[in-house]
């Protein structure tokens, strides 16, 4: 069965015709005829069973298809160019590509990077975040920072650190908690893609949750967002949530009170022998100075 995937070449004139809205200028960049453009594109819209432009005297326009299509070809042939660059290219042994979870990134790396960069001057960390699942399995990366199953990014991984799950708003509703069940008087702002959240925390601390009211965020960010602006209370996810708490002027609601989450962060990796040199530095460096600032 033959496959639906088009040829290289095609994709690359596609986008160039689609980006410039000509053949002739995409022809000029690409070191073509026009003649040559125009027949690549129509091989490719006969492989597609459908067509991809709408052709004028001296331009070319997308049709309805072609739009649809146009995003997806540019990203796969600009993930395929940093692969390609960051394997092969002249400085295949000193690029580092990492795509990390938001909170980590901006939680914990933060902290950590300049570190590396003082240690390993020659490394140049290209990183890119993430909150879902889909934000993570696409695009090239040496190294995935992860929270939750690592087994769904990749063969290898190494634990990383864990989360203490605590109630967080601002200051003049905290004051009017003193008791785990007070919680239960304001809406809770629940993550629902953590597996760790406010059922684990109530439960932990012998509360009851029958009439709860719980509005919903799509990242811990966002939680204490909705905290800080009064719609009710977050749980933080210390220490990752750390600047951000404190940067928003949140308030422990319990000070002291905490919970273990269910769930941890991991390295992600294809394969550890595999590892190209600066990433197997990083590696190096991320567990040791995790290690060093006492997580767990």
């Amino acid at each position: 069965m033959q496959s639906r995937i088009p040829s290289l070449n095609w994709l690359r004139v596609f986008e160039a015709a689609a980006r410039t809205e000509s053949f002739a200028r995409a022809a000029e960049q690409l070191n073509m005829s026009a003649a040559a453009v125009s027949q690549q594109v129509r091989a490719l819209e006969e492989r597609l069973g459908a067509p991809l432009f709408i052709r004028h005297a001296h331009a070319v326009r997308l049709t309805e298809a072609g739009r649809a299509y146009l995003p997806p070809v540019q990203q796969a042939l600009m993930t395929l160019e940093e692969a390609t660059e960051g394997l092969f290219g002249q400085t295949r042994e000193q690029g580092l590509y990492v795509q990390s979870v938001l909170i980590f990134a901006h939680g914990i790396l933060s902290r950590g990077m300049a570190e590396f960069e003082e240690q390993h001057p020659g490394v140049s960390v290209v990183l890119s975040t993430g909150n879902s699942a889909s934000d993570l399995q696409g695009g090239f990366s040496d190294l995935k920072i992860i929270f939750g199953n690592p087994h769904a990014y990749g063969a290898e991984s190494d634990r990383l650190m864990g989360e203490r799950l605590f109630p967080v708003t601002v200051r003049n509703v905290a004051e009017r908690i003193a008791h785990p069940s007070d919680l239960l008087e304001w809406p809770l702002i629940e993550v629902g893609t953590h597996r760790s959240g406010w059922s684990q925390f109530l439960e932990d601390r012998k509360v009851r949750p029958g009439g709860r009211r719980i509005v919903y965020a799509d990242s811990s960010l966002m939680a204490m967002a909705m905290a800080r602006e009064g719609r009710g209370i977050a749980l933080a996810r210390a220490p990752a949530s750390d600047i951000e708490m404190n940067g928003m002027g949140l308030t422990p609601c319990l000070p002291g009170v905490s919970v273990q989450g269910s769930e941890a962060y991991h390295l992600v990796y294809d394969s550890l022998s595999g590892l190209r040199p600066p990433a197997r530095r990083f590696r190096d460096w991320l567990l040791d100075w995790i290690a060093r600032q006492g997580w767990d």
